[in-house]
């Protein structure tokens, strides 16, 4: 599989899904303990995410938390664009991550490569958006408008993703998004119980027949505290265990907070499936051992 962006591709193969790093550009994410951040400690933070594996960065500047009033298009544009420009002057390449036409208008006009939009396109100007940029486009399965908690009343949860996804992208190709810039999220979480989130993942071969690929946006979700029984940003042990289910699909994207551990559960799980790269050669030294710390005068010996 393919996914095209503004300015470049990911090829996508089975067992080795790519990872999105998100940022927050907002002071109030669901799972953020540190709160607001400047622009030098986003960037910091989106470069070390790419060092550790992350493709593509999503950045945000309003938080999907439903307790909250939704920011001023204005607002949101005022906190991504900085932080846009900075990440494509590197080479980065950026996600927005916005459901209005306004901030992914300004994101794209900052070097954006992809919408991240996750109402479902409840405003059809983004896709047009995209279209007139060249830029990729996530399309979200929800029946909730955005920054409003709700339920659908379900028949079957995967029946109703497949046929609004269907849907929605055939709208978003009839307004010029190509095919293959085109990225499919069921929407854990959105106008979903835990108990419905958890049957998509079960049943994402069948997503998988809608032919592109798929993001998971399932990095310390609220199913994984339903689960374990844990705030937010405790859930990584679960986060990792939700995974699994990715590497059965043709393509993936993964959306996660934590792309170090991400990426070493995604290399040993491809190892355990079979693919043994680079397992030939003993491990360098520098890795059996931690290095040693020596003790500032006064302290103690360490042992």
């Amino acid at each position: 599989m393919r996914l095209e962006l503004r300015g470049g591709a990911l090829s996508l193969e089975r067992g080795r899904p790519r990872l999105m790093g998100i940022v927050n550009a907002s002071p109030d994410s669901f799972s953020d303990r540190q709160g607001s951040r400047g622009l030098d400690e986003l960037v910091e933070q989106s470069h070390r995410l790419v060092a550790e594996g992350a493709d593509i960065i999503d950045v945000g500047g309003e938080s999907g938390r439903t307790d909250r009033p939704p920011v001023t298009e204005a607002e949101e544009g005022r906190r991504i664009v900085p932080l846009i420009e900075r990440l494509v002057a590197d080479g980065i390449a950026v996600s927005v991550d916005t459901w209005r036409a306004g901030p992914a208008r300004a994101a794209l006009g900052a070097g954006a490569a992809m919408v991240n939009d996750v109402s479902g396109l409840a405003d059809p100007t983004v896709a047009e958006l995209c279209a007139e940029h060249g830029a990729g486009l996530v399309i979200t399965h929800t029946r909730a408008a955005p920054k409003v908690k709700g339920f659908g009343n379900y028949e079957d949860v995967v029946a109703d993703v497949i046929g609004l996804l269907r849907d929605r992208a055939r709208a978003a190709r009839d307004v010029g998004v190509a095919e293959h810039s085109i990225l499919l999220d069921p929407g854990l979480d959105l106008a979903k119980t835990p108990a419905e989130s958890v049957q998509v993942l079960r049943r994402l071969p069948e997503l998988a027949k809608l032919g592109r690929p798929l993001l998971l946006a399932i990095s310390r979700k609220d199913f994984i505290g339903a689960v374990t029984g844990r705030h937010p940003a405790d859930r990584g042990a679960g986060t990792l265990a939700a995974i699994e289910p990715s590497l059965a699909l043709p393509g993936a994207v993964l959306r996660v907070h934590d792309v170090a551990a991400t990426a070493d559960f995604v290399a040993v799980r491809r190892a355990l499936l079979g693919a043994v790269d680079g397992l030939d050669a003993a491990l360098v030294a520098e890795l059996r051992r931690e290095a040693f710390i020596r003790p500032a005068a006064g302290h103690g010996h360490t042992v």
